[in-house]
């Protein structure tokens, strides 16, 4: 709104600094940039500290971004003490790596100037209604932050500063035209081959297995034949939309929430105004002074908007004659908002107003009034509310009954589940990895596979899912962790070892083609009925009829009638032979600068690592906490 609040905002900068800032709010938290209290430090860098807010800050918005992208299969991820203490380091390390790059650009003497930062903000999608900078929107989202406009310019001059180290490296990577040329012809080179799938199933017949072979095999692979830990659990659970279909709504209590609630039905009176600000600087008499000129000027009948465009100190709304738009009352001057309030007319304006910024002159150019959507027109909403209430009001009494009985009678669930009439249920054996999707939960899976808890045999406390959905849960049956015997897997040995024995069989064979001469191999392949099939133009990502292993292998050999055995992930074996290289020369331009791009950037994003782990090895780093 205020000149004071925006200026130096002007000059064009990149978009990828706009990503930049935005990262930044999503990765470290705008607060943590704030002023605070005396907090410890997480770690030292060169003798400045990185706060542990900072640190904490940082985790609970990555976590929280992670959990929002994989949902609450990631959270028992985060139960695992020793994924969370990695977790937090790596978060402190990416602190300590920016802490590195910014001292690193204050000692370069870098800065950035007020038009930069204002240029950027003025970009900034999250201060910006239809595409349009909002001054309302910037200083409700700042507030909401917990910035004050001049700690926000701050920290934005502070990450478009690091920003210009980071841009000034990046830009001196490149790539040479015949770099350029190399990759894509040898992205883009076929080759013609000569192919065969030998199936390892062919020698399985010729296996003979000793008892010896078997039990030395199980000996050496006894840890496949671990079993997991397994319970099944018994539970009783509970939610609030199951109760929803035994309540009913009166007329009363309709009528009463309405009556209670009525602000939420109540659309609020908007109000547009436009304002003329001569600001006070160090001369308040002077301003004031002129503040009364134009204000003669209004009484005399002049225009408000022309009168704005030729005095305002506030340049941006000066351009469309003072408008602020419709504003929210609170988001200004508390002496801003009391002017506007008391304008009742479309064309008013207010007498001269102080504000910590100056002198305004403030005229109403548009009003909404306030409107009440009427009782009919919500009563059936407000019917479902109230039901919901109600169901949830008894949801909460029941998961005390719940919490009292498992707690009384800890060793059945059956006095819990004739209370809140709900069934027992029983899940089979499940382990850790093998979880039942009703109940892959952090707190459930804690109790189920906790020894205190199987040992003691005893009913949980009330488990919350979610806030409308609870159980109590017990061990029905526990199998723990043990290595199956022989005898019990002795047939899966036995498939594992013939599948073993056959393959190595199948890969010695095609050593013993490739051994040959040329009329043998034709021998050796027709006594197992395969023939050599020839392919031509195979790509570097493979073509239908050759796996994508052999293709792999292909692209490794250098000459012309090279063959290779190839172990395919089916098991199988292939023999691969080259026929021949078929080179791309034709350019494509298109191709080629996407290709540049990508080599470039993969060069910058190395050569950017690289100087932070130069600056990383140079500098005097202490983890105060991990």
């Amino acid at each position: 709104m205020l000149e004071r609040m925006r200026e130096g905002l002007q000059g064009p900068w990149a978009m990828i600094i706009v990503a930049l800032i935005v990262l930044s709010f999503v990765f470290a938290g705008v607060g943590s940039y704030l002023a605070s209290p005396v907090d410890t430090a997480a770690a030292k860098v060169n003798g400045e500290d990185i706060s542990a807010r900072a640190l904490d800050q940082a985790y609970q918005n990555e976590r929280a971004r992670l959990e929002s992208q994989f949902g609450e299969g990631i959270s028992s991820l985060f139960a695992n003490p020793e994924y969370l203490a990695n977790f937090r380091q790596g978060i402190l390390e990416r602190l300590v790596a920016d802490k590195l790059v910014e001292q690193k650009a204050q000692a370069l003497g870098l800065r950035v100037s007020d038009t930069q930062i204002k240029d950027t903000i003025l970009s900034m999608p999250e201060f910006q209604v239809g595409g349009v900078f909002n001054n309302d929107r910037y200083l409700a989202v700042l507030r909401q932050a917990g910035f004050q406009v001049d700690d926000f310019r701050n920290y934005m001059r502070n990450t478009m500063t690091k920003e210009q180290l980071s841009r000034a490296l990046l830009a001196t990577d490149f790539v040479v035209p015949n770099e350029v040329i190399t990759q894509l012809n040898l992205g883009r080179q076929t080759r013609d081959v000569k192919y065969a799938t030998i199936p390892t199933a062919n020698f399985a017949d010729t296996i003979e297995l000793s008892d010896l072979d078997i039990t030395n095999y199980y000996q050496t692979n006894i840890d496949t034949y671990d079993t997991q830990e397994q319970v099944s659990i018994e539970y009783v659970e509970l939610k609030v939309s199951d109760l929803m279909d035994g309540v009913n709504a009166t007329d009363a209590q309709i009528e009463e929430y309405y009556q209670f609630n009525i602000a939420n039905y109540r659309t609020e009176a908007q109000r547009r105004v436009s304002h003329i600000l001569i600001e006070s600087g160090d001369d308040t008499a002077a301003a004031e002074a002129k503040i009364a000129e134009v204000q003669a000027k209004l009484n005399a009948g002049e225009d408000f908007a022309e009168l704005a465009k030729t005095y305002s100190d506030d340049t941006f709304s000066a351009e469309n004659g003072g408008d602020l738009e419709f504003i929210t009352i609170g988001d200004l001057d508390p002496a801003f908002d009391e002017a506007v309030l008391a304008l009742e007319n479309v064309g008013d304006v207010s007498d001269i107003v102080a504000t910590d910024f100056g002198f305004h002159l403030i005229t109403l150019t548009d009003f909404t009034p306030a409107e009440v959507t009427p009782f009919v027109d919500v009563k059936d909403e407000i019917a479902e509310a109230v039901k919901l209430e109600i169901a949830t009001e008894a949801f909460f009494v029941q998961q005390q009954t719940m919490a009292e009985l498992a707690f009384e009678v800890p060793d059945t669930l059956e006095d819990v589940a004739s209370a809140v009439d709900k069934a027992i249920v029983k899940t089979p054996l499940f382990s850790a990895s093998n979880v039942p999707p009703a109940l892959n939960n952090s707190a459930v899976l804690a109790n189920a596979f906790s020894a205190e808890f199987i040992e003691e045999n005893m009913n949980s406390d009330v488990i919350e899912l979610n806030d409308e959905h609870v159980l109590v849960m017990r061990i029905a049956q526990y199998e723990p962790q043990r290595t199956r015997s022989l005898e019990e897997v002795k047939e899966q040995v036995v498939t594992a070892l013939t599948t073993q024995k056959s393959q190595e069989a199948a890969l010695a064979y095609v050593n013993q083609v490739i051994a040959a001469s040329s009329e043998e191999q034709a021998n050796l392949l027709s006594q197992q009925g395969l023939a050599l099939t020839e392919l031509s133009s195979v790509p570097r990502e493979g073509l239908e009829g050759i796996d994508s292993a052999a293709v792999e292998v292909l692209f490794t050999l250098s000459q012309s009638n090279a063959q290779a055995a190839v172990t395919l992930p089916s098991g199988d074996v292939a023999m691969v032979e080259l026929v021949a290289v078929n080179d791309v020369t034709t350019p494509d331009t298109e191709l080629g600068e996407q290709l540049r791009n990508r080599m470039t950037g993969q060069r910058a994003q190395n050569s950017y690592q690289a100087f932070v782990d130069a600056l990383t090895a140079d500098a005097e780093i202490v983890y105060l906490t991990k």
